[in-house]
């Protein structure tokens, strides 16, 4: 990574809901994800940088199932032309929805991305994101998944933090994985 971080134009952040991230249903390492996302969404906000809350529309049973508490957006949403939010139903928050043209309409060519689940939906936006030539960020500290139970017989119970590390690994060079949250910074 570069001494010093080229400021990006816009922040995705991804299902930060609250089923996913209090309670029971909360993963590891929570108040951590949720400081850190909450730093970079100020940091957008006071730079004028676009602010994009993508927001699953979770199957029944789910923590975020639609129509439930628990697929509320956790951190406050301030609408408007710099601040909105997206909704999807499958992991690639491009697929099935608005986010690539409002992004070319905006202008925007780099972007930072926070959220859950660093494997899942992180993972697949962070791939569509740079297969159409955005320059991505993303912070390690500001992603967050589960641990993947234990198969009998085959592999034992892999904790969440490798999970994370696995799914920024797996993205490749092209993208950046600053070590913190407060390495992003923003420009419009």
């Amino acid at each position: 990574m570069p001494e010093s971080l080229p400021p990006v134009q816009a922040l995705l952040i991804i299902d930060i809901q609250t089923g996913n991230v209090t309670g029971t249903g909360a993963v590891p390492d929570a108040a951590r994800l949720l400081e850190n996302a909450a730093d970079l969404l100020d940091k957008a906000r006071s730079s004028g940088a676009l602010v994009v809350h993508v927001q699953n529309d979770g199957p029944a049973g789910m923590a975020d199932e639609t129509g439930t508490p628990g697929r509320e957006l956790h951190l406050p949403v301030h609408p408007g032309r710099t601040e909105l939010v997206i909704r999807k139903k499958v992991d690639d928050a491009f697929n099935g929805t608005l986010l690539a043209a409002l992004l070319q309409e905006r202008g925007v060519s780099s972007l930072a991305i926070c959220g859950l689940m660093s494997e899942m939906c992180v993972s697949a936006t962070a791939r569509t994101a740079l297969s159409l030539g955005y320059r991505v960020v993303l912070p390690h500290d500001a992603h967050a998944t589960t641990g993947i139970p234990p198969t009998p017989g085959t592999s034992p119970e892999i904790p969440a933090a490798t999970v994370s590390r696995v799914a920024e690994w797996a993205l490749g060079n092209e993208i950046t994985i600053p070590p913190h949250a407060t390495d992003v910074s923003f420009t419009t």
